[in-house]
């Protein structure tokens, strides 16, 4: 009857004759799959990040200048009513 084992010849060297088992090349296989997956993921999070960052761009900086201009609307208007010594915009107006 034929062994199982591998022939211990003096040209197999301990690394190759580890390799051949079945927990190595299960965890070999693992790795594989961990690294697919973790560069799929990275993959998507940098196409995530691009939209964010785009959108960001295009929507939210126009955002914020505008609200820049009208809070320096608002500041101009303060600083105009309190030289002409009247009361302040907000309380002008009188509920009907």
């Amino acid at each position: 009857m034929a062994s199982k084992r591998p022939s211990l010849s003096s040209d197999d060297g301990i690394l190759s004759r580890i390799s051949d088992h079945s927990i190595v090349k299960k965890g070999k296989s693992a790795a594989c799959d961990a690294k697919y997956v973790a560069t799929r993921l990275l993959k998507s999070t940098g196409k995530a990040a691009w939209i964010l960052g785009t959108t960001v761009i295009i929507l939210g900086i126009p955002l914020i200048i505008e609200m820049d201009r009208e809070a320096q609307f608002n500041e101009a208007e303060l600083q105009q009513a309190s030289l002409l010594g009247g009361a302040s915009p907000a309380f002008m107006q009188q509920p009907q």
